[in-house]
């Protein structure tokens, strides 16, 4: 029988540990025979769930795998949800999936149990599953639907991202390729998985190749640090505020400690930073720590990574690089023109074969959302001597003033090498003179003090390369339960009170 090539690959690497973590360790054979007696619970008496969609629950570890491989090889969609997630929340993703049925381990089962009673949706729980007479899983072909995760609804409802199994193999493989995974690479596993980041480009991408994944319920900063001081790791990936949790947490270490962990990280072959834009000074720091030079890229759920600094080459900070394998990107202005010289802002736009398969029930949306085959991604970017930089979203980090574009992730970044300023978020402010203004709150560092006339000075000396309006609107020391974590919408809400 013919099957998707990540399961013919997990047979080729056999006896080899795939997951480790604190329940213990399970080999690529194991993931298999485990998602086989689960894909023929889920089967019942049908041959192909046929693309139904089967939402389910499960910590990072060897569970999730199951789950995951025995929906893909019963022939359903798969529909993780995310573990912290409020009822509400739950409810939504559920009812607008249209999942048939929630997969779940006994100890998240409790998160979604009365919902699912309520909701009339099946609960099957993943230790109550068993041996049942086995019989041939279909044939599942790599242009059906496999997964639909939900979009964060900055600006509306979330929308379910469908993806076929072979858009997710392109997305695999073509990090494969780029950043050189290889059989005997190890990485860690805290990332959230209901997002992209950590079912693609860790998860995924190491049981494609035969690596091992030590997989954690959660980020733990001491946890981590005494792995990676035991040389655990050849791969990393996490986001910039794990790396500033990381920086601090080992400044704080003895000198001997300290020593250990830094040689960890410095002997890792690979260190990525993603899913936010990485403050050039994180960046610097980091290597300045650690002798590492982390690796930047761009992608969103709807596309997978579509960018990304080269794994040999310069690694610039604040950029992320040139289009990856099996990928094409183009920048397209706001007057519909293609951007062909350099320092021209346009709208990223991709295709490829890893390039989702349609909205969830909204095919309007879909349809707008490309234009000839090319995807809209909504991000702004420029090319500067051949790598590309995200200026922002074009809905809300883009900010027109007195005829210039302002990047608000920018004038953030450097807002964020202010000693004083732990946070702080920027937005357009709507404004007579100059159409749009600056605008930005901060929230300070513990026992820090900061006045608004030195931070308008320090504005003026550090954010006189962005071309700002004389005009500056800054929002002095806010407390963090004054506007709660410093978000856009945040910030918004706050200048229009």
């Amino acid at each position: 029988m013919k099957e998707l090539t990540l399961f013919s690959r997990a047979r080729e690497h056999s006896r080899r540990i795939a997951i480790h973590s604190i329940s213990g360790e399970y080999n690529y054979d194991q993931l298999i025979k485990n998602s086989s007696v689960l894909a023929h619970n889920l089967l019942a008496k049908k041959d192909d769930l046929e693309e139904t969609h089967i939402a389910f629950l499960a910590a990072a570890g060897a569970d999730y795998v199951t789950i995951q491989w025995a929906i893909w090889r019963a022939g359903g969609v798969a529909l993780p949800l995310c573990l912290s997630a409020a009822e509400p929340e739950l409810e939504y993703t559920l009812t607008n999936s249209e999942a048939s049925c929630v997969v779940a381990t006994k100890n998240e089962s409790i998160k979604v149990s009365a919902l699912c009673k309520r909701l009339e949706i099946s609960l099957l729980i993943l230790e109550e599953t068993y041996a049942v007479p086995e019989k041939s899983l279909p044939e599942v072909e790599p242009s059906r639907r496999a997964m639909i995760l939900y979009t964060s609804g900055t600006t509306s409802k979330p929308k379910g991202v469908v993806s076929t199994h072979a858009n997710i193999q392109a997305q695999i493989e073509t990090l494969v390729a780029a950043w050189e995974w290889q059989p005997n690479d190890t990485i860690p596993l805290f990332l959230p998985l209901h997002h992209i980041h950590g079912i693609i480009n860790v998860l995924s991408c190491g049981l494609w190749t035969g690596a091992q994944i030590e997989a954690f319920s959660k980020f733990n900063s001491r946890t981590i640090l005494q792995r990676v001081s035991e040389n655990a790791y050849s791969v990393f990936m996490a986001v910039p505020t794990i790396y500033v949790k990381l920086i601090k947490a080992i400044e704080s270490q003895d000198q001997r400690d300290r020593g250990k962990v830094i040689q960890g990280f410095n002997q890792m072959r690979l260190m990525v930073s993603g899913s936010a834009a990485l403050p050039a000074s994180v960046h610097e720091k980091w290597t300045t720590l650690t002798g590492q030079r982390l690796l930047e890229r761009y992608g969103m759920t709807e596309i997978g990574m579509a960018l990304s600094n080269p794994f040999h080459g310069e690694r610039r900070p604040g950029a992320v690089g040139h289009p990856l394998p099996l990928v094409d990107v183009r920048l397209k202005a706001e007057s519909g023109e293609l951007v062909s010289a350099e320092n021209e802002i346009g709208e990223i736009q991709v295709r490829g074969p890893c390039v989702f398969n349609e909205y969830w029930k909204q095919p309007e949306v879909t349809a707008e959302s490309f234009e000839d085959g090319w995807f809209k991604t909504g991000d702004m970017a420029v090319i500067e001597t051949g790598y590309y930089r995200i200026m922002g979203r074009l809905s809300v980090d883009i900010i027109k003033s007195g005829g210039y574009k302002l990047s608000a992730l920018e004038i953030e970044s450097v807002l964020l090498q202010h000693p004083a300023i732990k946070e702080c978020a920027v937005i357009g402010h709507l404004d007579d003179t100059w159409g749009e203004v600056v605008a930005a709150a901060a929230v300070l560092e513990s026992g820090t003090n900061l006045k608004l006339n030195e931070l308008h000075d320090w504005c003026r000396d550090n954010l006189s390369n962005y071309k700002l309006p004389k005009k500056l609107i800054l929002v002095e020391a806010l407390p963090r339960n004054a506007i709660g974590k410093v978000t856009k919408h945040a910030v918004k809400e706050l200048f229009s009170q």
